[in-house]
């Protein structure tokens, strides 16, 4: 009735199968089964008394059968019962790994050194040293031939490279991280979905001063070239963010409004100059021209030199 693996090991294992073939089974959405349904707890409270229950069985047969059997048989059964399990291949993979001697035969490389009674033993390398000692030449012979010899790539162009990738896979952060977004760093955002967005946004928040399609009321006309704190998606950004003028102009929104909210209301209304509103308010502000913009070519005027006509002055007598 002996058994290889101990009872500590079987009931846990035991029980968490169950658990989770449970939890399998049954659908209780997001929440664990044992949480979303309390009857679950009592279900795996009585798995664990059954399962000791039959542990404790098994036990009191075991000792039963163990009367019965006569003195010599019941000392077999403890000798094998008693007897320590024993990793052979587990010892195998040691021993050749390191090549150690043991300790009866060490006598067989012992060396003739002797200081005060210590003696040396000869014992060869680990054999995983000497090959991870050959990788390193190995290693080392390929190295030189590519960056010595061939001139794969130095050191900067490798630092180059790098920082290229690293740039990529910012920009890819950010797609999925709009709310990194500050003034500094604030770009138009000409995708359908964030100007959808930014109009909803709009809606909802400031039809109330400038009019549903941007002519102005309390606030200014949005859809002119004139600007009270200047145009452009940044300082539209930081108008949003940090509100207008002192004393009569809106609040600021960042406390409302999230960074990638704001950008996306920002690149709205920049959609709305050159519309033409229902009832459109005076212009504000000046106007504004983003120094950032390509310079124009300054349109030639060709000079035009005036023909003059040459009339002859002389009168001619008629007599």
């Amino acid at each position: 009735m002996s058994t290889k693996t101990p009872w500590w090991i079987r009931i846990p294992f035991l029980f968490f199968v169950i658990f989770g073939l449970m939890e399998y089974f049954i659908d209780s959405g997001e929440k664990p089964a044992i949480i979303e349904y309390p009857i679950t707890q009592f279900f795996m409270l009585m798995v664990l008394m059954i399962l000791i229950a039959i542990e404790l069985i098994l036990n009191s047969i075991e000792n039963v059968m163990f009367q019965t059997l006569s003195p010599e048989a019941k000392e077999r059964y403890l000798a094998v019962k008693n007897k320590k399990r024993e990793w052979t291949w587990l010892n195998n993979i040691y021993k050749r790994l390191t090549k150690t001697k043991a300790i009866e035969k060490e006598g067989e490389i012992i060396m003739d050194h002797n200081y005060d009674g210590i003696r040396e033993l000869d014992n060869v390398l680990p054999p995983w040293w000497v090959y991870m000692f050959y990788a390193t030449i190995i290693f080392g012979v390929v190295y030189l031939v590519r960056f010595h010899v061939a001139g794969d790539y130095d050191q900067e162009l490798e630092y180059e490279q790098e920082v290229a990738a690293a740039k990529i896979a910012i920009e890819e952060y950010k797609k999925t991280a709009k709310d990194l977004v500050d003034v500094n760093t604030v770009e138009f955002l000409a995708d359908a979905s964030d100007l959808s967005a930014g109009e909803k946004i709009f809606i909802n928040n400031c039809v109330a001063c400038h009019m549903a399609d941007g002519g102005g009321g309390i606030g200014p006309n949005l859809t002119d070239e004139y600007w009270i704190l200047g145009g452009g998606i940044k300082n539209v950004f930081n108008t949003i963010s940090e509100g207008g003028r002192d004393g009569k102009g809106m609040v600021a929104w960042k406390q409302s409004l999230k960074p990638v909210e704001m950008a996306q209301v920002s690149s709205y209304i920049l959609t709305l100059g050159g519309t033409t509103p229902a009832n459109p308010k005076a212009p504000e502000g000046e106007i504004w021209v983003d120094p950032d913009a390509p310079a124009e070519a300054e349109e030639k005027i060709e000079e035009v030199t005036p023909v003059e006509q040459v009339v002859d002055s002389t009168d001619i007598a008629m007599n």
